[in-house]
């Protein structure tokens, strides 16, 4: 296996997975949840260690939901949204009351040992993670638990994405192979499938009657969704009448859904040094930090695998 020259995270997909993985029970020494912060900082150990990049990216949202997706399809994450109250504005991201104090933190923690920690206005973090595999010019690997990324993976440009089973310890490499194995097709037209099968997670309808299987199918036959789209408006392309119907009305949908579906791969981001630090870029305040939220052990793990 290549160690990677790139690792990209989508960090909030891993201190998602943290928070849920580790007990709430594991606090500061005040008594404030600090699972996530730890869990993520174990989750990096892991990574580094196992992987060896030589240049980590922490890619952020700073847009979970951008208005230009909604735009195109306002239904685009719609059930995530918050409940609008006392300091919760209007397009907030419905996030565990114990989580949301811990992303500051990691923030400042990320930024102490001198990980980059990138984000790009009106972007997600899987913008950030598209733009940054796409410049790349070595093996990068993608760490997210966001099956959305599949469609970045691309054997001859050596990216492939490390995805989650029960942690990262025991994550499944994501290459053109394991594509094809599990749902038939390769990074390129991922996307494809994905408008076609849509998503309820992320408020992606789909297109009526056409699942994950019968997408595949599609492709395989037609090659991508243009392909399949000039298939359903030939009534001798061999289509059924219910399966070219369906791809008929949801034609609307299919104009837009591909734009919310692909990464942005073009992001304009600001300058940020990737290199993997070995010593941390501010000693001094992740001692503070180590102290103030009990984060000793997993601050241990890090510096040792980074000094490593």
């Amino acid at each position: 296996m290549t160690a990677p020259r790139l690792m990209l995270l989508d960090t909030a997909s891993l201190y998602f997975r943290a928070y849920f993985g580790v007990p709430e029970s594991v606090k500061s020494p005040d008594g404030v949840p600090v699972n996530a912060v730890r869990g993520l900082l174990d989750f990096i150990a892991r990574l580094v260690q196992d992987h060896r990049p030589g240049q980590l990216v922490a890619c952020m949202d700073a847009d979970w939901r951008p208005q230009w997706r909604v735009d195109l399809i306002p239904t685009y994450k719609t059930h995530r949204l918050a409940a609008e109250g006392p300091g919760v504005g209007a397009g907030a991201e419905e996030v565990p009351d114990t989580l949301s104090p811990q992303v500051p933190i990691i923030e400042q923690v990320l930024d102490a040992l001198g990980i980059a920690r990138v984000g790009a206005p009106g972007y997600e973090a899987d913008d950030v993670i598209g733009t940054l595999a796409t410049r790349a010019t070595g093996p990068v690997r993608i760490v997210t638990g966001d099956r959305d990324l599949f469609q970045l993976v691309d054997d001859a440009r050596q990216v492939t994405v490390v995805y989650p089973v029960k942690g990262v310890g025991s994550a499944q490499i994501i290459d053109e192979a394991a594509l094809r194995e599990k749902y038939g097709v390769n990074g390129a037209q991922y996307a494809d499938l994905a408008a076609l099968r849509g998503d309820p997670s992320d408020g992606l309808p789909g297109v009526k009657g056409i699942g994950e299987k019968t997408a595949a199918q599609l492709i395989e036959r037609f090659g991508d969704l243009a392909g399949i789209r000039a298939a359903a408006a030939d009534p001798f392309s061999g289509l059924t009448p219910a399966r070219r119907k369906n791809l008929l009305d949801g034609a609307a949908y299919l104009d837009v859904a591909p734009q919310v579906v692909r990464v942005a791969t073009d992001v304009a981001l600001p300058d940020f040094d990737a290199a993997l630090p070995r010593e941390p870029l501010d000693p001094m305040t992740l001692e503070e930090l180590a102290a103030r939220w009990g984060l000793g052990g997993a601050l241990e793990r890090v510096l040792a695998v980074l000094a490593g």
